[in-house]
């Protein structure tokens, strides 16, 4: 046995600590409600020791010393269960007598947390702050010469297309030669990205899709919703709310045999089938659902065994090129469906990007192409993955819809731009500042969790356990404990809050341009921004 006081390479104090607890004995009353809700277990009531010096009243006596005892709040210096800044405490706390507080050193754990020679991996995005995409201005706004439209009074239809979208001669032609054309869905530009079922607890998921019924049903905007790898729950696959879903195959292929096997009861078909092939927040770096988030459900769900980690690889291990991948890939899952689906693949925002395009706009079958960003993503990851790899999403999506420009087919496939968006709180300029870039939609996923959910999580590096099913709402946990927290029928309903707000700022925005039946896709001469190398970057003008 160790005796007291020994001292390790490992052995941290508070003041090392990433996020330290700063405790009020005078105010605390001891309730334990902070140490039940911490979700890392980084505070625990403890026995502390007190000394009393006695003050001598005559001159004869000597001072003395008393110690007492009383119980308090102890943070453990363990990395293993480092507080992440949460502040659940604080949030049950009825005295206000905890509060976590960010050390100034934010490399006091870098060290530590790697144990047994494993980089750390962490849920959440990146920590670089700030945002290129908050320094976008849009300068087209028209005065006396153009149609300015008042958002306020006037009807706009947002909406954008999914689907190869052929020109009439070619259609024709196609319809003659195939006696089919490539399906095309009417939705509203902002989808929300694909978070899986398993990244994503059941209460949050559930809130999510409640949310997208009532938008579709009841305000008619037809908003798509990605499930992300992972299958869906099976009453889902068989209910009629299927048409408001797009389902994603990945390369762990988890979750489609259960799709495969409810083809012959599905009511609907779904929106769309998005073929992912890379992440931007770890492009190259294969996604992962840590073991002790593959409950019973998950796993049935899944087609695997409960308790085991389902790593995906970074790339479709039965497909090496693009070409192969439209032949066998996309053409098998059109076939699924009787030629009635979309279908489209999903890339990490990369150099590689153009490459990607330029094969699928040879090809009439393919439905478009979701680029993500580097900003995004919110699955389990290495830091180093997260924080040094990847591509910025405007510049690639830029260069991908000016390489649709260059061949004549601008019009024909859409284009869906992630990662990022939001970041700042600014989503629906920086979602309009992408469409004026080329893409024909945003793909959004961290911000909805944000405000539909209240996601903790920050740039600073604050909570983003994401990947390890200790959220401290309850947004990613599989935990009944946590998830219990989240109330599905308020995540549906700030997800319509959302989406309203979303709807007036983007109106707000493209009003002064003189579009109400259609959006500014591509309208680049409508931006400006500061920086001359990225004003000459993405062709745009420089303003200052």
């Amino acid at each position: 046995m160790e005796s007291m006081g020994t001292l390790h390479p490992s052995t941290l104090s508070t003041k090392d600590l990433h996020w330290r607890i700063l405790w009020d004995k005078e105010a605390c009353t001891l309730c334990g409600r902070c140490t039940a809700v911490c979700p890392v277990q980084a505070i625990e009531l403890g026995v502390h020791r007190k000394r009393l010096v006695t003050v001598p009243l005559g001159i004869k006596e000597t001072p003395g010393t008393a110690f007492t005892v009383y119980h308090g709040i102890d943070q453990r210096t363990d990395a293993a269960f480092a507080c992440v800044g949460c502040a659940m405490c604080n949030m049950v706390c009825p005295n206000n007598a905890i509060l976590p507080v960010l050390n100034e050193d934010v490399d006091k754990q870098r060290f530590h947390i790697n144990n047994g020679g494993v980089p750390r991996r962490r849920g959440g995005r990146r920590n670089a702050p700030g945002s290129f995409l908050d320094q976008i201005k849009f300068i087209r706004i028209s005065m006396l010469t153009d149609p300015a439209l008042d958002a306020g009074r006037h009807e706009f239809e947002m909406r954008t297309l999914l689907g190869r979208i052929l020109p009439p001669e070619e259609a024709l032609k196609f319809s003659r030669e195939n006696g089919w054309i490539p399906p095309v869905r009417e939705i509203y530009p902002l989808v929300i990205g694909s978070m899986s079922f398993g990244a994503l607890s059941p209460t949050m998921w559930e809130g999510l899709q409640m949310g997208v019924a009532y938008l579709n049903e009841e305000l008619g905007m037809p908003v798509r919703m990605c499930t992300g790898e992972g299958g869906c729950p099976p009453r889902l696959l068989r209910s009629r709310f299927l048409k408001y879903v797009i389902l994603q195959i990945a390369s762990g292929y988890f979750g489609w045999d259960e799709i495969i096997r409810a083809l012959p009861e599905m009511k609907e078909d779904p929106c769309a089938v998005e073929i992912k092939y890379g992440q931007g927040a770890k492009p190259g770096d294969g996604g992962l659902l840590m073991w002790y988030k593959v409950n019973s459900l998950i796993a049935r769900v899944r087609g695997v065994p409960p308790g085991v980690s389902l790593p995906s690889p970074p790339t479709h291990q039965t497909k090496y090129s693009i070409e192969e991948s439209v032949a066998k890939m996309i053409q098998s899952m059109y076939m699924a469906w009787g030629f009635r689906v979309p279908v489209y693949p999903k890339i990490s925002g990369t150099s590689t990007a153009l490459a990607v395009l330029n094969n699928l706009a040879r090809n009439p079958i393919a439905a478009g192409l979701a680029i993500d960003g580097e900003d995004g993503g919110t699955g389990a990851a290495y830091n180093v993955s997260m924080d040094h790899m990847g591509h910025p999403i405007a510049s690639n999506i830029r260069d991908a819809y000016l390489t649709l420009v260059n061949i004549g087919k601008q019009n024909e496939i859409p284009l869906f731009a992630g990662g990022g968006i939001g970041k700042n709180g600014n989503l629906g300029a920086n979602a309009a500042a992408l469409i004026m870039l080329g893409a024909s939609g945003v793909q959004v996923g961290k911000y909805i969790m944000q405000a539909a959910a209240g996601c903790l999580g920050s740039e600073s590096d604050r909570c983003n356990i994401c990947n390890i099913g200790q959220c401290p709402k309850g947004i990613t946990s599989q935990d009944p404990r946590l998830y219990r927290r989240l109330d599905p029928e308020h995540v549906a309903q700030r997800l319509v809050d959302v989406y309203l707000s979303f709807d007036t700022e983007l109106k707000k925005i493209v009003a002064p341009l003189g579009r109400s039946t259609s959006l500014p896709i591509g309208m680049s001469d409508a931006l400006g921004i500061t920086d001359r190398s990225a004003a000459e970057r993405l062709q745009i003008k420089y303003v200052v």
